[in-house]
């Protein structure tokens, strides 16, 4: 054990780099669960489906551009998790787990602001909880609430992105259909309409300024 300049004990070097390592063994599934990437990638993997195309843009294409929108959108959380918990933990006013609490405050308002109160008060039941203000809510009741919430926003958005591609592709059957050629892929013909419809509306500018607005 070891303290901050207050006397404060403070678990050793050797629990804080395996808490370390910890972390970045779970980072990942940390940023696709408590940040804005979850409903980013839904909803792009929504918009290439609706256009019909397998492979374009690739995985690693909306997975990037998923990632840069979501360290955008939530660079004022990583200043404050810098400023309130970092920086003091560096100058040895807090301890690590100090750290830690104080690191979870920004993340958890941040979740907080997008999360239904519905989910929440589910959670809480599922859990048996006591009613607690929302600021006091633990982290194992936000986050599932939170995915619940970002899951229900996405496919909504989904819906949404679906149906313009939709009356494009029941046109094109509509018009194959009264023209007698019924053994023809109604596919091979509306995918050029549904790509010039998206071009001409500046689709990806649309998509990309609902996503960031959304939160």
């Amino acid at each position: 054990l070891g303290g901050d300049a207050e006397g404060n004990l403070d678990v050793g070097i050797a629990i804080q780099l395996l808490l370390f390592m910890t972390l970045l063994s779970i980072g990942p599934g940390l940023v696709l669960m408590m940040t804005s990437f979850l409903r980013m990638i839904i909803v792009l993997g929504f918009l290439r489906s609706a256009m019909g195309l397998q492979s374009t843009p690739p995985n690693q294409v909306l997975v990037g551009l998923a990632g840069f929108l979501t360290f955008f959108l939530m660079m004022p959380v990583g200043e404050r998790i810098y400023d309130e918990a970092l920086v003091p933990f560096q100058e040895n006013q807090i301890t690590s787990i100090e750290a830690l609490d104080a690191a979870s405050v920004p993340l958890r308002d941040f979740m907080l602001k997008q999360t239904r109160p519905s989910d929440l008060e589910f959670f809480l039941e599922m859990t048996e909880s006591d009613p607690v203000a929302v600021n006091a809510l633990p982290m194992r009741i936000v986050v599932p609430s939170f995915v619940m919430s970002e899951l229900r926003t996405a496919f909504k958005m989904g819906f949404l992105i679906f149906l313009p591609f939709l009356v494009v592709d029941f046109v094109v059957a509509t018009v194959l259909m009264s023209m007698g050629m019924m053994m023809m892929p109604p596919v091979i013909v509306s995918l050029p309409f549904k790509i010039l419809l998206f071009v001409l509306v500046d689709g990806w500018f649309l998509v990309m300024q609902s996503l960031v607005n959304s939160f």
